[in-house]
């Protein structure tokens, strides 16, 4: 039986790719194989990679002058990428906003390749609020400005996209395709895929092809974003697997409504929870509401000696993976697109009768 899963990453798969998934792994579209048995260059696995492409292309309305690349190496990689792309076109500096554990990460990485200037910080306040743009120190000239439009960790999410000079560049791992995204208002953005796009071991770069042309001369091949737009992210062998699945999940997409009904579905979701947790005595959620995440709902009790039963009861309930990260400790929800609205009923039903029984 199949139960509710809150995981942050990787996250919760819809029920009718993974069971496609599993229909097809001996016999793949009536060949005798596996999708993973198959050449990546076949004409067979070209048209998976071209039809994904199509269907992201399509859900998140991108325009024909920005590529889309599936890569390897997770987010993280790209925050050794991007400043190798983007610091050799005479600017060794860029401006990043720091909210939290991806972000700072993010920052630690692009300081080993040139300079980086810290715009803005939400570490006053333990990370739990966006920065407003009027307390931003922006630069005068820099190869780009970094922000991460939802912190997984800290649960919080920018409800606005920063209008800055240099090209603005986003982590959405894990917000991507929950909502419509202004494309032309960035230079690039990118995401892991374990969230809301597909399982792990691939990441998505959306690039405006002007910004091909500005990478440093030592950059490794692999993290060249040229190269893999002109191989067609088939340089070297991809993982061809996730990449399969990924395309199995932008059809499921479309089927639900696109990116506008996963919009709606996610205020509802989130709205639930947090409707909740404000009118509890007992549970409360440490993010500013002004930005709260849709996607990940951190929350806390009045007493942390009652998280392990908290815990233990939910996965017996079958609530599973509510464990807040390591560094924070508490609860946390992850609400992305595969987890449906009878999950957060359930789990607000958990969270009352918990309430009511200990309180």
């Amino acid at each position: 039986m199949r139960k509710f899963n809150f995981c942050a990453g990787p996250a919760a798969l819809p029920e009718p790719v993974l069971l496609q998934a599993q229909q097809e792994l001996l016999d793949w579209g009536g060949r005798g194989c596996s999708v993973m048995e198959v050449s990546h260059r076949s004409p067979e696995f070209t048209e998976v990679a071209e039809r994904a492409e199509q269907d992201f292309r399509d859900l998140l309305s991108i325009p024909a002058h920005y590529k889309v690349l599936f890569v390897q190496g997770g987010a993280t990689g790209q925050f050794s990428a991007i400043p190798w792309n983007l610091f050799g076109g005479g600017v060794k500096r860029a401006d990043y906003i720091h909210t939290g554990q991806w972000a700072g990460k993010a920052i630690k990485e692009a300081s080993r390749y040139g300079e980086v200037n810290v715009v803005a910080s939400s570490e006053d306040r333990n990370f739990s609020y966006a920065p407003a743009a009027d307390a931003w120190q922006e630069s005068d000239r820099s190869a780009y400005f970094h922000y991460t439009p939802n912190e997984t960790i800290g649960g919080v999410e920018f409800n606005y996209v920063p209008e800055v000079k240099a090209p603005l560049v986003a982590d959405m791992s894990s917000n991507i395709l929950s909502k419509a995204i202004p494309i032309e208002k960035f230079g690039m953005i990118y995401a892991g895929a374990q969230k809301n796009i597909g399982p792990s071991g691939i990441a998505v770069v959306i690039v405006r092809e002007d910004l091909l042309d500005r990478a440093m001369s030592d950059i490794p091949r692999s993290l060249n974003w040229k190269i893999a737009a002109e191989a067609g992210s088939m340089d070297n062998t991809p993982p061809t697997f996730a990449w399969y699945l990924s395309g199995l999940v932008f059809q499921w997409l479309k089927a639900q409504g696109g990116v506008e009904a996963m919009y709606e579905q996610s205020l509802k979701k989130s709205g639930l929870l947090y409707e909740f947790l404000d009118r509890s005595d007992f549970f409360s959620s440490p993010v500013d509401p002004a930005s709260r995440s849709r996607m990940n709902v951190p929350f806390v009790l009045a007493d942390e000696q009652l998280d392990a039963r908290f815990l233990n009861e939910a996965e017996e309930t079958g609530l599973l993976n509510l464990k807040g990260h390591r560094s924070v400790g508490g609860m946390r929800a992850s609400l992305y697109n595969a987890v449906p609205l009878e999950a957060v009923e359930a789990l607000v039903a958990f969270m009352a009768d918990f309430e009511k029984r200990v309180a």
